[in-house]
């Protein structure tokens, strides 16, 4: 594993400039940086063999999606997973290339630049491509979200889909932002020893210490629920672990961005320092495929629809 979190390391070093990540933003598709994530078959990492996939365990798939969001690359590989897991569960061909899946056709992730997109009802799944695009935004990432034109298409039926639409959706955004955690913090030691103040650095004074100690707690504590949900989500997302770690992890992404820009002072809010593509991240994912109080309220129905009873069950079964 770590030799393909390696492979992650050198594609980021190579593909992913400041001038990559600029032109993203400005709309521009990063065809090197996806295409050496197609030659090494990252964008099928999480596909069975059988669908194309390179036949990794699914932990090890999230491995390499979290270590992509840790270099912030701009391209949509988690909604290409997404887009792959929905359609091998509903015994469909998945296509090559960047995907993408929608429920609405609203705020779609980079639905103006993926040639097939996912169309998910109630019940059923299909792909749908060459979508008309009526507008695009942006989230504060700068990845575009598009407005599509959705016509109708042939689908196949998937029991709940809109609810695995979405709980697939939060488990890789939860991955998505423990890569981008696991960055912010890295960067907030590093200012931290290196920024000097008053003849020392910065990281020497008790108060930057706590702030960088419940930085760190925060980010341990989302990666565990991260991590806990992933284990039991290889065949489709486990909706109790997953409403656990996207609210675990939307919490801990509000609190390490606010307290990550603090420890850099005026530094962390400039654009010539890399800590803003993590920490915008971190607040554009927390609120898509539904924020932290979304999930906790979920996750609160659950536990009282079945009982106090089976409530500590629940909480120790993995």
């Amino acid at each position: 594993m770590s030799d393909l979190l390696t492979t992650v390391d050198r594609i980021a070093e190579a593909h992913c400039t400041k001038a990559v990540r600029e032109s993203a933003e400005a709309g521009e598709w990063p065809a090197a940086l996806w295409q050496a994530l197609e030659e090494t078959g990252l964008t099928r990492a999480a596909l069975p063999e059988s669908a194309g996939g390179a036949g990794l365990d699914f932990i090890d798939a999230m491995a390499l999606l979290r270590r992509t969001a840790y270099h912030a690359l701009p391209v949509p590989l988690a909604e290409t997973m997404l887009a792959g897991r929905l359609l091998v569960a509903a015994g469909l061909e998945v296509p090559q290339g960047a995907l993408t899946a929608t429920a609405t056709g609203n705020r779609v992730p980079w639905g103006n630049q993926c040639a097939h997109v996912v169309v998910v009802g109630n019940d059923e799944v299909g792909v749908a491509s060459k979508l008309a695009v009526k507008n695009i935004e942006k989230n504060l990432a700068g990845e575009p979200r598009a407005q599509l034109d959705l016509p109708k298409i042939m689908s196949k039926k998937l029991a709940k889909a809109a609810e695995r639409f979405m709980a697939e959706g939060a488990l890789l955004r939860s991955v998505q932002m423990a890569g981008a955690l696991e960055r912010t913090l890295e960067y907030s030691l590093s200012y931290a020893n290196e920024r000097v103040q008053f003849g020392r650095p910065i990281g020497k004074f008790q108060a930057i210490q706590h702030m960088l100690a419940v930085l760190a707690g925060q980010t341990a504590a989302a990666s565990a629920a991260v991590d806990a949900a992933v284990e039991v989500s290889a065949e489709s997302a486990d909706e109790f672990l997953v409403s656990v770690a996207k609210a675990r992890a939307g919490e801990a992404a509000g609190k390490a961005a606010e307290i990550a820009h603090q420890v850099h002072g005026a530094m962390g809010f400039t654009h010539e320092h890399n800590l803003h593509y993590s920490t915008r991240r971190l607040w554009s994912w927390r609120d898509e495929f539904g924020n932290e109080s979304h999930w906790q309220m979920r996750l609160g129905r659950a536990v009282a629809a079945k009982g106090s009873a089976a409530l500590w069950p629940l909480l120790t079964r993995t």
